[in-house]
């Protein structure tokens, strides 16, 4: 009995020790664990964020473009980023989240105990236990990977140390707000508004069920679940996560099978820098934002920088008339690209034409020095021998065409002739009253062509330089479009203003005979009127006035021959001055930007018209009545249907004939020497239009009048963007007449006028030097 007891109090004895133990190390691992804790929230295992920066917690924002009709352009970023609002987030978004990542989310104070517990038992098999607050705190400030099991023991700690402080800091919906615009969904989709737009091409509150449930199923891994890389990977991702929803309530089963016989339609939609709408508009534009971003300082003092800092531009540009630019640019240019390759066979110096075998050397070489290549090669110390030797060896690179970039092995020598031999154009709409520009195309394709046409691009204006002579006749001496001259050919003596030889310009067709009113002579641009009517002004008063028109005169001579279009002008110049006389004679500074925000809405820039007298409203109005007779008697009456519609040549695929517009328009073509150069600018009231097409070198062009005439290259695109444009009634783009100033004291009636008006409107089969 005694030794039945003595074991009885051994046995409690020793279970008094476990126990003992049991709470001695129990009490030892939560003081340990809170230890652990404590040593996380100051820092110990790494920085951790402060008060201020949970507050604040730092994010690369895009900076976005918008057009004037609410559309995003583009961005300017280091990350794609755009931050949305959680009211713009579309209720089964959330719902599908919340089903796949986190079902006790709106229960849990940042760390789901049971989710935890369950993934360190089952070893992360049946899921993980991270919260959506965990993975948002991993994202926004642990986002260095662990190298070892113990860093990775360390940085969960400070996760969930920062889950209990965001989930303290901020609601359940500006956390899963800040998530959806955290997280990063690849191919430059930062955040949940890029991911909708580049998988989807839409806002996220237009995202339907299914379309939901493919983004929140890429948040596992967006580059393994990626609908780009494995779309079935990504579709069966996709009916895990309508299960999930289907689950825990929020679509039926009945709803769950629908959704999950749908496709995904997944409509790519890239926000790269070389893709979108108005990709040369954007380069320009940056460059405007860094001028601006110098001069105009943070209230601070640092610089804003359009990376990060999440500004908002809202510019002028119409995204839909962009649109129809753009496209009637590839429309015609890829054709008339055709025609030229075609012309190129038989030719021996192709692309260039007019120069020898030494002169097409010099412009290689030229095009090799300006290469990406050659500079990096030269940076790297390379002799010039090596660098050459280089250009000559085969390499593999994908290449421009119009039916879509080609791979392909080719030396670098050449690519640059290949490049060489295509046609580019530039393209830019302006309303003439307020200033703004509506469309920039600056080239032809962003991605390989980077020089930029409109702004950057200064080339021979040719007879779109012909109004500003009569312009100014007009100004000075009063001359009415009725007014006739001789055709007969003019010389214009040396020395007589500052021109070093006789000069005789040459009409072509090469007439000579009769009278011609002026109108006749700007519409039939009679080449030997022009001189006679410089000659009466001078150059210099012709200067003075396109210098007012917002030319850049500082290299134009002041001899007679300007008036033919020597000087090298840019398109953005030329419509801008062409505006003037739309507007009535008042110059208007172009507009690019309306009004810069930042990221809270506040307003750093807000645009104020520049605009200064020019012309009397008469003066500008004559102008424009000239300008009108060569869409109605010259080479711009082939934007009328019935002579087009005759005329077997330009109902052609390279022409696009017939536009069979019948309101007023006031335009004039241009050609350059040796068909180098086409241009053509065009008026309504409301829009003014400029064209520009050639190639990078003039010594590429067509050998013939026929196809090299701005009429032929230049003015088809105006046609075809302005047909677009009228049969958008959401544009609102006149087809009324042009505004008559109250008193005209010029007359404009030839049949009012006298007997000296000549009625020959016939049009040359062959025009516009």
């Amino acid at each position: 009995m005694a030794r039945t007891t003595k074991k009885t109090k051994e046995s409690k004895q020793s279970n008094r020790r476990y126990i003992i133990w049991f709470w001695t190390l129990f009490g030892g691992g939560v003081l340990v664990a809170i230890l652990i804790f404590l040593l996380a929230g100051w820092g110990v295992f790494g920085e951790m964020p402060s008060f201020e920066e949970l507050e604040n917690p730092e994010t690369n924002l895009a900076t976005e473009i918008f057009s004037s009709d609410g559309e995003t352009l583009g961005k300017y970023y280091s990350e794609n980023r755009t931050p949305i609002k959680y009211e713009d987030l579309p209720e089964h978004l959330v719902q599908a989240l919340i089903s796949t990542e986190d079902e006790r989310f709106y229960k849990h104070p940042g760390i789901d105990a049971k989710g935890t517990t369950r993934a360190a038992f089952y070893l992360g098999t049946k899921g993980g236990g991270s919260t959506i607050t965990q993975q948002l705190a991993k994202q926004l400030f642990t986002s260095n990977v662990a190298s070892n099991n113990v860093e990775r023991l360390f940085q969960k700690v400070k996760e969930w140390v920062i889950s209990t402080r965001l989930e303290r800091q901020y609601t359940k919906e500006e956390i899963i707000t800040m998530y959806f615009n955290k997280y990063d969904f690849v191919y430059q989709a930062v955040g949940i508004r890029s991911a909708s737009k580049i998988y989807f091409d839409k806002e996220p509150r237009d995202l339907k069920i299914e379309e939901s449930a493919v983004l929140v199923g890429m948040l596992k891994n967006s580059a393994l679940y990626n609908p780009m890389r494995r779309p079935e990977l990504v579709l069966g991702r996709r009916n895990q996560v309508l299960e999930q929803m289907n689950r825990n309530g929020f679509v039926s089963e009945q709803e769950m099978d629908s959704l999950k016989k749908l496709e995904m339609n997944i409509k790519f939609t890239p926000q790269g820098h070389d893709e979108g709408l108005a990709t040369y508009f954007r380069v320009y534009l940056q460059n405007f934002m860094n001028q601006w971003i110098k001069e105009n300082p943070k209230p601070d003092g640092t610089e804003y920088n359009i990376f990060r800092d999440g500004l908002k531009i809202y510019t002028s540009i119409d995204s839909k008339m962009q649109k129809y630019a753009e496209d009637a640019v590839t429309k015609h240019i890829a054709n008339l690209q055709t025609e030229l390759n075609r012309q190129n066979k038989n030719n021996k110096t192709a692309p260039f034409r007019d120069i020898d075998e030494s002169e097409r050397e010099n412009i290689i070489s030229v095009g090799m020095k300006r290469s990406v290549r050659w500079k990096q090669m030269k940076a790297d110390g390379k002799s010039e021998e090596e660098i050459r030797a280089s250009f000559e060896k085969p390499a593999q690179m994908e290449i421009f065409s119009w039916k879509g970039n080609i791979d392909t092995t080719m030396t670098p020598r050449d690519s640059i002739l290949y490049y060489k031999s295509f046609l580019q154009s530039g393209m830019m709409s302006m309303e003439p009253q307020t200033g703004e520009v509506k469309a920039w195309v600056g080239g032809i394709n962003f991605k390989h062509f980077k020089y930029e046409h409109v702004k950057q691009g200064k080339r021979q204006v040719g007879s779109t330089f012909k109004p500003f002579v009569y312009a100014t006749a007009i100004d000075q001496l009063k001359f009415s479009p009725c007014d006739t001259m001789p055709r007969s050919r003019f010389t214009i003596e040396a020395g007589k203003h500052g021109n070093m030889k006789d000069w005789s310009p040459a009409n072509s067709p090469p007439d000579y005979s009769g009278m011609l009113t002026l109108k006749q002579a700007l519409a039939n641009s009679v080449n030997s009127i022009t001189a006679r009517l410089i000659d009466k002004t001078g150059p210099g008063p012709v200067i003075d006035l396109i210098g007012k028109l917002g030319i850049d005169t500082e290299n134009i001579p002041a001899v007679p021959s300007i008036a033919l279009g020597t000087p090298d002008i840019s398109l953005f110049e030329m419509v801008s001055a062409y505006s003037t006389f739309a507007n009535q004679g008042v110059y208007i500074k172009p507009v690019i930007v309306n009004r810069i925000e930042d990221k809270n809405g506040t307003v750093l820039y807000q645009n104020v018209p520049e605009t200064r007298d020019v012309l009397s409203k008469e003066a500008a109005y004559v102008t424009i009545n000239l300008l009108e007779g060569v869409t109605q008697g010259g080479s711009g009456t082939r934007l009328r249907g019935t002579w087009a519609t005759n005329n077997e040549f330009y109902k052609s695929a390279i022409t696009g004939y017939p536009y069979d517009l019948k309101n007023p328009i006031a335009g004039k073509t241009g050609t350059t020497q040796n068909q180098s150069d086409g241009w053509f600018m065009g008026m309504v009231p409301n829009l003014v239009t400029g064209v520009w097409v050639g190639a990078e070198d003039r010594a590429v062009h067509f050998p013939g009048i026929r196809y090299g005439q701005g009429a032929t290259m230049a003015l088809p695109i105006w046609g075809m963007y302005m047909k677009s444009v009228y049969a958008d009634p959401d544009l609102n783009v006149s087809t009324e007449e042009f505004e008559r100033p109250q008193n005209l004291s010029i007359e404009i009636n030839c049949s009012n006028y006298n007997s000296r008006s000549n009625s020959d409107n016939s049009v040359p089969d062959e025009i516009d030097f």
